[in-house]
């Protein structure tokens, strides 16, 4: 009897492979030419890879082992078929093909090895051969209702929205300098490509020296990656795209680089920076390196006249009494709310800050996943001038620490601007205070599986001038809103005129910030804000 172990890594020869027609092909692609079929995991996933060579042509085929099923035709014939897994997939019917072997045992041999195969990958918990853990249920898919899923990776499949990220020279710059500057990190080292997307990163990877590059991506956009790649042949023969998610993937080696672009709009919503921290569990080596390490949302309380009555004056639509015979008010207050829950996206005036801004720190290579279920920021600003508060204004930068050049990646206002923009919460009651009066409040950020989070938001004046020792709050202002649905206004920044008391607000420089292990501490950040958020002189003061 043949070693089990043995038999599952053993190629079958085959007399004749024939490839199951699609009911739009007018025939099938049948060749009686010696074949073989063998198990492998060698592009990620376990599959059957079929191989043919003939005088006319080179046939190869691989199925996800996970979605086949195997069929006995006869004593030496059997069919293997693969319904479409992949919601994203053109054709909606199966693929697969007929096989033939020599002999029967063989046959029983193939059979006898497939069983294996398929009761190793269906079951929960099994160890695979890189020592990490796989589910037969995607962590991913536990999290994110399935609708949402299919939008986002359709979206990242098409190349326009790829290229609106690479046309962003500030975030690709930022990148590539990253990673040429920090040559030594790369070079010789095995780096994984978390949402590689076009394939940019990899190639950028490579271009430093990486021994190998596995450039894992879950949407259609691989197909564009391999061609990308394939087309910089110098580079591409060090990388591998894999097709799949990371929560999913299996792959030969660990990592010593993981590199990924996964910031969204307030840092966090797209809910990708899990997928990177479970990457890093999943494949990083200890003392391993992340490409960005480390990110911080930075807040500030901001006073804006024309966005406020911009926002309001929205739902006066609604205050019509006789639209064509109907009258819409009962619907105000519905609409007025419904437009003041959306974050607002754009670019605004630094100048517009009424405080210094804090920063809340999320160090990528040490936070749980658990963590970014859940972000809770308390807030603390003094004013530095008179003003009615309309809300939180919020931006994020990220660091690449490398062995030899540490660089920000910011999208701070009065920065160069990305597509990111900045972020800005507005309450639809603003607070009103006097200079140097405290504010408080909290910005509660609640993930939902819509891949992206509810925040909320309460602002409040505490008591100024005599007596304010004694403590209380004055004027308390909250709101509610959905970080999936925000208001994108993108317009550049406009010129605003400075009332005769109000002195302009320094700009956060984060590109040239070194941060060392005793900064990273968070709750110590959000106690001395001035330790990790350097100021700098304002760049307005020509203006």
């Amino acid at each position: 009897m043949e070693d089990p172990i043995e038999l599952k890594h053993r190629e079958f020869a085959l007399v004749s492979i024939s490839e199951l027609s699609s009911p739009s092909s007018s025939s099938s692609c049948t060749s009686p030419s010696p074949a073989t079929v063998r198990f492998s995991v060698d592009g990620g996933l376990p599959e059957l890879q079929f191989h043919q060579d003939s005088e006319k042509t080179e046939f190869q085929l691989s199925i996800d082992l996970q979605t086949v099923q195997l069929f006995k035709l006869g004593s030496v014939r059997s069919v293997c078929i693969s319904e479409g897994s992949d919601v994203t997939e053109e054709t909606p019917f199966a693929k697969g093909v007929t096989i033939q072997f020599r002999t029967e045992e063989e046959s029983e041999a193939f059979h006898c090895a497939f069983q294996q195969w398929k009761k190793e990958v269906s079951i929960e918990g099994k160890h695979l051969p890189n020592g990490t853990v796989s589910v037969s249920k995607s962590k991913f898919d536990d999290k994110i209702e399935p609708s949402s899923a299919k939008m986002y990776f359709h979206y990242y499949g098409q190349l326009l929205h790829q290229q609106n990220m690479l046309q962003d020279y500030v975030r690709t710059g930022t990148y590539y300098a990253a990673v040429i500057e920090n040559c030594a990190d790369f070079a010789g080292r095995v780096v994984v490509d978390v949402g590689a997307g076009s394939g940019i990163l990899s190639l950028f990877a490579a271009q430093a020296g990486a021994k190998h590059v596995y450039a894992v991506e879950a949407s259609e956009m691989t197909k564009y990656a391999h061609k990308l790649i394939a087309g910089n042949p110098s580079l591409g023969q060090r990388i591998t795209v894999i097709k799949g998610k990371v929560e999913d993937v299996e792959l030969p080696e660990k990592a010593d680089i993981l590199i990924s672009e996964p910031m969204g709009t307030l840092l966090v919503n797209e809910r990708m920076l899990e997928s990177y921290v479970i990457a890093r569990d999943r494949f990083l080596s200890p003392n391993g390196k992340m490409f960005p390490s480390i990110g911080r949302i930075h807040m500030a309380p901001f006073s804006d006249e024309y966005l406020f009555v911009e926002i309001a004056n929205k739902a006066l639509f609604w205050q019509q009494q006789n639209y064509y015979g109907v009258d819409l008010t009962p619907l105000y207050g519905s609409a007025f709310q419904g437009y003041f829950s959306q974050p607002v996206v754009d670019a605004f005036d630094p100048r517009l800050l009424m405080a210094p801004a804090i920063c809340h720190v999320i160090d990528f290579s040490k936070t749980k996943e658990e963590n970014l279920y859940e972000i809770d920021i308390p807030l603390r600003f003094i004013s530095s001038m008179g003003a009615r508060i309309h809300g939180l204004a919020c931006w994020f930068d990220v660091l690449f620490n490398g062995s030899t050049v540490q660089r920000w990646l910011t999208t701070a206002p009065g920065a160069p601007t990305t597509h990111w923009y900045q972020l800005r919460c507005v309450l639809s009651q603003p607070i009103y205070v006097m200079a140097g009066q405290e504010i408080t409040g909290r910005l509660h950020l609640i993930a939902h599986n819509a891949q992206s989070y509810s925040i909320h938001l309460t602002l409040s004046a505490k008591m100024w001038g005599p007596g304010a020792e004694q403590g209380g709050i004055i004027q308390t202002s909250s709101c509610k809103l959905d970080l999936k649905e925000p208001y994108y206004r993108m317009s550049q920044p406009q010129a605003y005129t400075l009332a005769q008391d109000q002195q302009q607000q320094p700009l956060i420089n984060t590109q040239d910030i070194h941060i060392h292990s005793q900064d990273l501490e968070e709750c110590d950040i959000m106690q001395h804000p001035s330790n990790s958020c350097i100021q700098i002189e304002s760049l307005l003061q020509n203006v």
